[in-house]
């Protein structure tokens, strides 16, 4: 693949006669990058390498180039190694000590797996015990100890509940307390994180699908993220937010095992290292938030990793067991059961049924595409207009909500004690209010799909609310609603017409129908058909119910989810979510056809360095001026010869380093290669003539050699290779930027957002599909939002006498902030003729909405 002819060598510079060595070796591997095994590194340079690597772990918004990340990795090791060697060597003991160090060395990965997962197991635990206590706190509360919730409480009564009271006998004071519970809740949740953490708002898997594949977010995994979170997601829950847990419980895994790793040397600089570990907490977080560690170990390889090899799925699996043996020996729920809406099925089911599952599969698809469109254009309207009303967005929110579901039995409750319900047969001995019972069936019926509507609307608009939400649970709820009431319809069918040819395989005086089987069905065909996965939902559901005879319906309805949801769109929730917001990643489940080389992509006008003829004040200009992650170093800018390629924070390092050691005039002449009396046939390590340790601070040096940070072996490929094979490439090895020559001489650079772009354009313009009365519809809504705060803000102060006054549209209070969200910045990746090696720093990129990808 990146192989190209090499250049003629009667036509090279006679100054440069190791340039087509460097040309070969650039184009036989980028495993060149490493030195010979026989050459010694010098301490010196792997101090450099060190001091760049923690340099670039605060670059916010890029990129991780993991083949530079790969070969730091073996520098690090045979520095180790030769130091450990030498030592042990002048011990006069090289045995127990060197064999106890690698011994610790390679065991860190399995400290830190352990530490990490017993840590998410307790933080689940707690998590689930506050939740369930402020989610009862608003409908009544504990006599014996106000600190129980309703489960806990009422532990061991049979014949009803004497210990939990509501609030009061008066029903409109019992809905008023509801109503200023779930807004105060919501209210702390969205202050707290605008204050403190804003990366903790919002699920967090699609940022993390990104992060694992190698771009930095800064702050995104950090300890005050992770505290954030923990605290404010029982509060988003508690507020009856159509959100669920379950994606931040994500999100807060992999901060914990960010956290925890960064005190083990192994992986405090190594991002490949970290990566694994970052996967085994995303399978771990799934596997507490469903009681599932298989189905997390599946998730985490379906869903969140575009690299997994079988190490990294090992270790996933001994977290998630770690996590989930932590979180069952707490036994939060004091049932034994993971998960509250746990559950186990004696019953099988009927061939006939098939129909039904099939129908409730698309569903699954449907409300999939449905929601993710509404969502999106929802998302762009709190991103256009809501961004410095995010308080105000998530409390106004709660408080509509808790309006809207309080007289509806199955919205009021919370969702995972509502799909505990749903799920459960209605011969277990436990009903909630008459579910059960033939008189009530229609009444539950209409209940059921109301409840179906409002969540699906409740749910479009809250999910992306600046608090800790997720889509999981909120999912499963609606497809559980949906499921259950067509189980229970099913169910009415059969009592209708008992001896129908259709329902001959249901036994006599045997039930036949088990609604709430229908409702464990309709959960998986919804969590489905919004995150587009399979494998993981099937696995999931089996470890929820224990029932190996429903996984061929489970499979059934997960499968026709996946069919009619791939009609409408690529990708679920997360995938959109990372499209609309603009970080570079390829997705390796996609598959392209585009029939053009990558010279179309390319960016031909390229800045780059000449090895030698700048001074020191026009590099330092050039980096001020531009943005750009690196340069491409070439002979001259006449020939464009490529010598090889230096990055940003390389160049800003060694010229800080360079200025800080010594005075150095501006005039000073920059090398970026050996200066041509040295001879370069021979790869070298030793330091150059002119280094930094011997810089003359009192006479100024009049020259500086920036070769030793120089990649001479970067990555690039021929004119005419295919853009799906460079695409390839980008997914496979990892690189930032992959250089374009042809015989030698540089023809243009390409990166991710460039393929990206060029993607964004053909299928836009194969599925052309802007509403251009969109933006307007978006600004007569805004009007009307702003006018009906006006008109409330003048109605309080004028009841008020004007000593209440709140913040209208056109005004300032407490609720409006100016600490945005950094992910508001940025903005969807727009096919440009445009192309910068920014990797999601732009900030002139016009919106879009990416609806055009369905």
């Amino acid at each position: 693949v990146m192989t190209s002819r090499l250049p003629n060598p009667s036509a090279q510079n006679p100054r440069r006669p190791s340039l087509p060595e460097r040309a070969i070796s650039r184009r036989l591997s980028v495993l060149s990058t490493t030195r010979p095994s026989g050459i010694a590194t010098s301490t010196t340079e792997h101090e450099f390498t060190e001091e760049i690597a923690e340099i670039k772990r605060y670059e916010d918004f890029t990129t991780i180039d993991w083949v530079q990340d790969a070969a730091r990795e073996q520098l690090r090791r045979r520095t180790r190694r030769k130091h450990n060697a030498g030592l042990f060597e002048q011990r006069g003991n090289l045995g127990w000590r060197r064999r106890f160090a690698e011994t610790y060395d390679a065991g860190q990965a399995w400290i830190v797996v352990t530490l990490v997962g017993a840590a998410i197991g307790l933080n689940a635990g707690f998590l689930n015990i506050i939740t369930e206590w402020l989610s009862d706190i608003k409908l009544g509360y504990c006599t014996t100890a106000f600190y129980l919730n309703e489960n806990f409480c009422c532990w061991g009564d049979e014949k009803g509940c004497h210990d939990w009271h509501r609030w009061s006998s008066f029903w409109p004071f019992n809905y008023f307390l509801y109503f200023l519970f779930s807004t105060l809740f919501a209210l702390a949740s969205a202050s707290l994180v605008k204050a403190f953490a804003p990366y903790a708002a919002g699920s967090g898997i699609s940022e993390i699908k990104c992060i694992i594949a190698g771009f930095v977010m800064k702050g995104f995994l950090g300890f005050w993220t992770l505290l954030i979170k923990s605290i404010c997601l029982p509060l988003a829950i508690a507020s009856g937010l159509s959100v669920g847990k379950e994606g931040p419980s994500v999100h807060y895994a992999v901060c914990t095992g960010n956290v925890i790793s960064r005190f083990f040397g192994k992986y405090k600089r190594n991002a490949a290292k970290t990566r694994e570990i970052l996967s085994a907490c995303a399978a771990a977080g799934v596997a507490v938030a469903f009681g599932s560690p298989i189905g997390g170990v599946l998730f985490s390889l379906e869903e969140m990793c575009s690299y997994f090899p079988l190490k990294t799925m090992w270790r996933s699996y001994f977290c998630a067991l770690v996590a989930t043996a932590v979180l069952a020996a707490m036994n939060p729920f004091w049932t034994g059961q993971l998960v509250m809406f746990e559950v186990r099925y004696d019953r099988s089911w009927h061939f006939f049924e098939t129909i039904f599952f099939i129908f409730i599969g698309i569903f699954g698809g449907l409300y999939g595409a449905f929601v993710m469109k509404w969502n999106l254009r929802a998302q762009a309207f709190r991103k256009k207009y809501l961004t410095n009303y995010a308080v105000l967005e998530a409390t106004l929110l709660a408080a509509g909500t808790a309006i809207l579901c309080f007289p509806n039995m199955f919205l009021r409750i919370d969702m995972t004690e509502s799909m505990e319900i749903l799920f459960l047969e209605c011969e277990g001995g436990r009903d909630y209010n008459g579910l059960c019972e033939a008189k009530n069936r229609w009444r539950m019926v209409f209940s059921l799909a109301f409840a179906t509507v409002m969540r699906t609307f409740l749910v479009i608009i809250s999910y992306g609310c600046k608090v800790p939400a997720g889509i999981f649970v909120p999912s499963m709820a609606i497809g559980a609603s949906f499921g259950r009431m067509v189980g229970i319809l099913v169910q009415a069918l059969h009592e209708a017409l008992p001896h129908a040819k259709f329902f001959a395989a249901c036994e006599p005086d045997v039930p036949c129908i088990t609604p709430g089987t229908y409702a464990f069905l309709g959960a998986a065909a919804a969590l489905s058909g919004i995150m587009h996965i399979t494998v993981s939902v099937v696995v999931i559901m089996f470890e929820l119910t224990g029932a190996l005879t429903y996984i061929l319906p489970t499979m059934i309805v997960v499968g026709v989810t996946k069919a009619v949801g791939e009609r409408f769109g690529k990708g679920g929730i997360a995938d959109r979510m990372i499209w609309f917001n603009g970080f570079p990643f390829l997705d390796n489940k996609e598959e392209h056809t585009f029939g053009v080389p990558v010279s179309q992509v390319m960016t031909s006008e390229v800045t780059s360095l000449p090895s030698s003829g700048l001074n020191l004040r026009a590099v330092e200009q050039l980096l001020s001026q531009t943005r750009y992650q690196g340069f491409p170093v070439v002979e001259d800018r006449a020939s464009k010869l490529l010598l090889g390629y230096i990055g940003r924070t390389e160049l800003r390092y060694a010229i800080d380093r360079t200025t800080k050691e010594g005075f150095i005039s501006p005039n000073a002449k920059c090398f970026f290669t050996q200066p041509p009396s040295t001879t370069l046939q021979t790869p070298s390590i030793n330091p150059p003539p002119i280094t930094f340790e011997a810089i003359e601070s009192s006479t100024g040096q009049q020259s500086i050699d920036f070769s030793r940070f120089i990649d001479p072996t970067p990555l690039a490929v021929h004119p005419r290779l295919p853009l799906e094979t460079v695409m390839e490439v980008f997914k496979k090895m990892g690189p930032r930027v992959i250089l374009v020559e042809y015989r030698g001489r540089l023809a243009g650079l390409v990166t991710i957002k460039d393929c990206l772009k060029y993607q964004f354009k053909v299928e836009a313009h194969e599925t052309p599909s802007h509403d251009a009365s969109l933006d307007l519809r978006q600004e007569k809504l805004w009007d009307m939002m702003s006018r009906v705060a006006d008109w409330v803000a003048d109605r309080v102060m004028s009841f008020s006498g004007g000593r209440i006054r709140l913040g209208g549209s056109r005004g300032s209070g407490y609720m409006e902030s100016d600490a945005v969200d950094p992910r508001d910045r940025l903005s969807p990746i727009v096919a440009s003729s445009r192309h910068d090696i920014l990797e999601g720093t732009e900030d002139d990129d016009s919106g879009v909405e990416l609806r055009a990808r369905s």
